[in-house]
Parts: structure tokens; C-alpha cells; sequence
């Protein structure tokens, strides 16, 4: 997490004439006195040697968290006013309505004043925006060198690693806990990869929403520096290397294999529009209908007989049960209603690993179910031959799902 303090800056002067030392003072929004900064490093070309000062023609009205200390020491990160951001041609409320429909909005890309650093006191700090006003003095006293990049690249990534270790020292989700129960091992490397990619975007999905909660998600390109942020914090709790950057030649090829596939969207887009039957409701596997229809049947009786209002919490044995169906339906259809177009069973092992993550949490999704009817029946919260007529059907869903697993591990023994 980062504190991102754009809005609340009122201005800012920033003196980089010393080469390895950045000094300045900040002014923000509800502080009589100033911050200084007191940093090591070098900021990049366009303002190694420089002064720089700058203003924000409209702060936020409410005041910085007063936890942000008066005195910033630390290390610097990235820090130009050259880094190119996608700058909306559209008002911030438009903004916001394009964002929710998740529809395009107009853009240019600019220049941003970026200023990035690491306090001992805060943790990682920045300052974004493409609306200050920037005045740089027009003479260098020094110019970045090649080893001077070297040294500030060293110094950026031990601080962000620094600031990644803290992080993780203050979470209490291993990599493990979101890997299947440890009394059912995989039975085949294919298993295992799948279970382990999926515990991998499971973990990460969780700490990117997290994230977005405390950070500006009004910026469209928040939710993508925050997953590569968590990406590269896995990798180094997991001590994974980073990944190797592609030589121009493969590169190229990575180009021509995405046009090759934009060419056949193309293609298989062309071909959809001139089919009039191309658009019918693709064919569902049986398993996906029957575990779809008891949910629906379900929530209806429920809501008929008023075991469940629209004020029941989530957490009502009744609502588990329906809930946990529901959760199952969807998994179930992610793993078989491809299998069931192409008619192919057991799936093709490219497929496998994908659809046996699929097939456990349907299960899993089952399970909870059936506790939650067995809750149900000791509570007496519904009609008892409602109840075990719910549980037995969801039994039946659970044998079927278990023998689906068995048929794709097997295939892949």
C-alpha cells in the first residue's frame, strides 16, 4: 500500500543540484507547517541537476492524514515529470460515469510529475499528477550518468524490497492456505500447476482488492500498477525470479502471434454474423442444468413460504444452502459446458487442469451446502421433508461431481 498524496499537495520545491541527495519542502492542504524531505538517490535525466517547483491548481478541500511525518527520510524511487500517463479529455464527473459503465473515455497521453520515495517513517510514498504547474530551472548543475542510473536502479529496488518484506510480515495469508486440503494431494503434475496458477490469482485477486479499497481507483491505470505491484511481491515471497525480458526477436514473434489471433477474431466474427443460428444459447451440460434448476427451485420455495426475506443475512443456513448451489452451478458450467459443445470427455489435458480446479470448487461449493442443510434440519429453520429432499438432491449433485473427478484425474494418470 502507498500513501498517494496528488490531491491534498498545495505546492512543492524540490532541489536535485546535489548529486545522491534530494532535499525539498512540500506543502499540503489543513498543515500549517511544511514537510522536507531529506532523501537519497537521483531522479531521472529530465531533472537530475535541476530545482523544480511546482503548484496544484486544485488541492482536495480536506486536510493529509496528520500520521504523515514533517520530516521525509528515506530513499528515492522513480522521480520525473516525464512520465507519460493516459490524460482524460472529459471531466472528472464523466470520468467517473465511463468508469462504471466501463465504457472508453477520451484521452491524450501527457507528461505527469512523478515523484516516488521511501520513508523509514511511512513506507512508500507518491506524488502523480499531469495538472501541476512545473517550473524547472533551465541550467543542470551535474548530468546522470550511466553508473549513476545503475546505482539509483540498486538503491529503488532494495527499498521497494524493504518495503514489500513489511508488508508481508503484517499479512497472515500464506501462499499454502489457498491451496486444496493437504488430505488430497494432486495425482498429476497437470493437477498440481493448475492448483498452485490458481491459488496464485486467488491470492492476488485478494490483495488487489484490498488495495483498491485504501487507493485512488478513479485512475484507470490503478488496478494494473497495483496487480504488477502484487506480482512482484509473490515473486519474491516465494523466491521466484523475476521474469526474463524477450529479446527483440521474440518480441516480433510475440507481435506476429497477436496479430495472427486478431486476424482470426476477425475471421471467426465475420463468419458468426453470417450465421443465423451462430448466436443461440450454446448447449449446457445436463450436470449445470440440474444444479441450476434445484437452486432456482430452492430460492423460490423459500422466498414463497418466507424462510427468507430480502433482509436475510447471507450467512442463513437457508440462504448457505441456496448460495452454495448457485456458487456450484457456475463453477460447474465454467469446467463442462465447453466439454459438452465440443461433445469431448475426458477434457483434452490442455483443458484438464483447468477443469478439475472447477470440479473441486463446485464440490467444495456442494459441501458447504449440505452442512448447511444438516445446520438447517438441527435448527428446524424449514419443513424437515423440505430439508432432507434438499439435502439428498444436493448428495446426488456431490456423487456426480466426485465421479467427474475421478473420469479427468484418471485420464491424466
Amino acid at each position: 500500500m502507498a500513501w498517494r498524496l496528488h490531491n491534498h499537495l498545495l505546492r512543492g520545491e524540490l532541489d536535485f543540484t546535489q548529486r545522491g541527495l534530494i532535499t525539498g519542502t512540500l506543502w499540503f492542504v489543513g498543515r500549517e507547517s511544511p514537510v522536507t524531505l531529506d532523501l537519497t538517490g537521483t531522479p531521472w535525466q529530465d531533472l537530475a541537476g535541476h530545482r523544480l517547483t511546482f503548484t496544484n491548481p486544485s488541492p482536495a478541500s480536506d486536510p493529509i492524514a496528520d500520521a504523515l511525518s514533517l520530516l521525509q527520510h528515506g530513499t528515492a524511487g522513480d522521480i520525473t515529470a516525464s512520465r507519460k500517463v493516459k490524460v482524460p479529455d472529459c471531466t472528472d464527473d464523466e470520468l467517473t460515469a465511463h468508469l462504471r459503465q466501463r465504457t472508453p473515455f477520451p484521452w491524450h497521453w501527457g507528461n505527469a510529475l512523478y515523484l516516488e520515495w521511501y520513508s523509514h517513517t511511512n513506507g512508500r510514498i507518491v506524488i502523480e499528477s499531469a495538472t501541476y504547474q512545473l517550473t524547472l530551472d533551465p541550467v543542470a548543475a551535474w548530468t546522470l550518468t550511466e553508473a549513476d542510473e545503475t546505482t539509483q536502479q540498486a538503491a529503488t529496488t532494495d527499498a521497494m524490497t524493504g518495503f514489500m518484506t513489511a508488508l508481508t510480515s503484517a499479512e497472515t495469508e500464506p501462499f499454502t492456505d489457498y491451496l486444496p486440503p493437504e488430505n488430497e494431494p494432486p495425482t498429476s503434475t497437470i493437477e498440481a500447476q493448475a492448483d498452485a496458477e490458481t491459488a496464485r490469482m486467488d491470492i492476488l485477486l485478494d490483495r488487489v482488492t484490498r488495495r483498491l479499497k485504501d487507493e485512488d481507483s478513479s485512475d484507470p491505470d490503478t488496478f494494473e500498477r497495483i496487480l504488477e505491484e502484487e506480482r512482484q511481491r509473490l515473486r519474491q515471497e516465494r523466491g521466484e525470479a523475476d521474469p526474463i525480458p524477450l529479446t527483440p526477436e521474440q518480441e516480433a514473434e510475440h507481435a506476429r502471434w497477436i496479430d495472427e489471433m486478431n486476424a482470426a477474431a476477425d475471421e471467426a466474427l465475420e463468419e458468426l454474423e453470417n450465421d443465423p443460428n451462430a448466436w443461440k444459447e450454446p448447449e449446457k451440460h445436463p450436470l449445470v442444468e440440474q444444479c441450476f434448476e434445484l437452486s432456482t427451485r430452492l430460492h423460490h420455495d423459500a422466498k414463497t413460504a418466507g424462510w427468507t426475506t430480502n433482509a436475510t443475512s447471507s450467512e442463513h443456513p437457508i440462504l448457505e444452502i441456496i448460495n452454495g448451489i448457485q456458487i456450484a452451478s457456475a463453477k460447474l458450467a465454467g469446467a463442462l459446458n465447453g466439454t459438452a459443445r465440443r461433445g469431448e470427455w475426458p477434457p483434452n489435458p490442455l483443458f484438464a487442469g483447468d477443469t478439475l480446479v472447477r470440479l473441486k470448487k463446485a464440490r467444495q461449493a456442494l459441501q458447504d451446502a449440505k452442512a448447511a442443510a444438516h445446520s438447517s434440519l438441527e435448527d428446524a429453520l424449514a419443513p424437515r421433508p423440505w430439508l432432507e429432499a434438499a439435502e439428498q438432491e444436493i448428495i446426488a449433485l456431490l456423487n456426480n461431481v466426485e465421479a467427474l473427478i475421478t473420469e479427468v484425474r484418471n485420464s491424466l494418470a
